[in-house]
């Protein structure tokens, strides 16, 4: 018998997971973020480039980016508490390494760009309220040198974000297409394939 701890696999079974597969929680938040930040990138684009919606595309970014925070948090301990399934053994372990630090920087920047975010809002002196109801209280006090600060930091990790959801996206590819590993498995919604014993 294999034991879930050391074939990589979380226990107890989900039963909505194939073998090899993270938990069908896991999958869909990992989706559900992948489309809340692929909007992200796109607003933030956008409020860089129309000045004319600005208004409108900042009404849509801050709720968003405190969905973000939030999910992200809630992913960080259920990734915390469920080890996911092992990686293939066709990598190697330069791309083992560059996997691991890749989801360990994906993972900072979901947790500090709305953080940084929310400080900018606030050190700008504006009030923030989600949907225009939902009061949101300011994490530092109101100073222009800080809002700078924060505003070249936001705008710098959202580059960052956006360069390393792209490499991502590129590394995927690769596994689907060129090394056909079942790399992609692990994280697909519908059940991956049976393990061969």
């Amino acid at each position: 018998m294999t034991d879930a701890r050391t074939d990589g696999l979380a226990p107890p079974a989900d039963p909505g997971a194939g073998p090899g597969q993270f938990t069908l929680f896991t999958r869909w938040l990992h989706w559900v973020m992948a489309l809340l930040i692929v909007a992200m990138i796109f607003i933030g684009a956008g409020m860089t480039a129309s000045l004319a919606d600005y208004s409108l595309l900042v009404s849509v970014h801050e709720p968003l980016g405190a969905a973000v925070l939030f999910l992200a948090v809630v992913r960080l301990v259920n990734r915390l508490m469920h080890r996911g399934p092992a990686l293939p053994k066709s990598m190697s372990a330069s791309e083992r390494l560059a996997a691991k630090a890749s989801e360990g920087l994906l993972y900072a920047l979901m947790l500090a760009q709305p953080l940084i975010g929310w400080g900018m809002v606030s050190a700008s002196g504006k009030p923030l309220a989600l949907f225009g109801t939902v009061d949101v209280p300011a994490v530092v006090p109101t100073d222009p040198e800080l809002y700078a600060v924060l505003h070249r930091t936001h705008l710098v990790f959202g580059y960052a974000l956006f360069l390393l959801f792209t490499l991502h996206m590129l590394a995927i590819l690769v596994h689907v297409l060129v090394k056909r590993d079942g790399l992609f498995s692990r994280m697909a919604l519908w059940k991956g394939p049976r393990r061969k014993r």
